[in-house]
């Protein structure tokens, strides 16, 4: 019995971690971004590694070599899906126009089986209702529509108006969970004096009472304080 679980524990740990290993060299996509070959391969390699975890017939050897050759193939046609344009197509297919000028191309729609009803609900998710107003909609290799509408449908930006914008960029992580992010605070050319300085005048005694502040482009240092009691049922609304 002991021996058993032993073995089997043995199994998904080799299991876990080879999988971690291989789907960081495999490369990151968002779940949204995956396509349908993308798709199928995750499957298989979950497949195969829930049986090396717990199955005693096969032998380990066989699911590992499973996953490494899975793992080499799907690195080499991510390579050359970078650089060839016939890859790209053979394995992702490509993107197709399904709207010009407020037209539906009823051909596309046949050629990528995509029904008459879900191009509107997929144009409503993009918060248009009149097919009249878009320009250009494409139906992307992830099954995602892409739409640009006509430009006197479009909101206006202050750059129609010609009005100046003050530049904002991303807001770096200066203090997570209490720890300061030495690299980030470096970056923004500051120091720890300065940030126990911003703090002690947002009436924080130490850096372990924050539980996160980022720095905006601007300047501003937001600060959120960690929750030293206890939340009540319902207290945010959401529950």
């Amino acid at each position: 019995m002991f021996q058993e679980v032993l073995y089997t524990s043995a199994r998904i740990f080799v299991a876990y971690f080879l999988l971690l290993s291989l789907t960081r060299i495999m490369g990151r996509k968002m779940i949204s971004q995956i396509t349908f070959f993308d798709f199928v391969v995750g499957v298989i390699v979950g497949s195969v590694a829930a049986n090396i975890s717990v199955s005693q017939q096969n032998p380990v050897l066989s699911g590992v070599t499973v996953l490494v050759v899975l793992a080499l193939i799907t690195v080499t046609i991510d390579s050359s899906n970078i650089k060839s344009i016939f890859t790209r197509k053979l394995t992702n297919s490509e993107p197709v126009t399904v709207v010009e000028n407020g037209k539906i191309i009823a051909e596309n729609l046949k050629r990528t089986r995509l029904p008459l009803d879900n191009l509107m609900m997929l144009l409503r998710e993009k918060n248009t209702f009149n097919i009249a107003d878009v320009e250009f909609a494409i139906f992307e290799t992830d099954g995602k529509l892409s739409v640009l509408k006509k430009s006197q449908k479009q909101p206006i930006t202050p750059s129609d108006l010609n009005i100046s914008t003050a530049y904002a960029g991303l807001t770096k992580d200066i203090i997570i969970d209490g720890k300061v992010m030495d690299e980030n605070l470096k970056d923004a050319n500051l120091d720890r004096e300065w940030l126990i300085q911003k703090l002690r005048y947002s009436n924080f005694n130490s850096i372990e009472e924050v539980f996160y502040a980022g720095l905006d482009t601007s300047g501003n240092l937001y600060i959120s304080s960690k929750n030293r009691t206890k939340e009540k049922e319902g207290q945010h609304g959401i529950e």
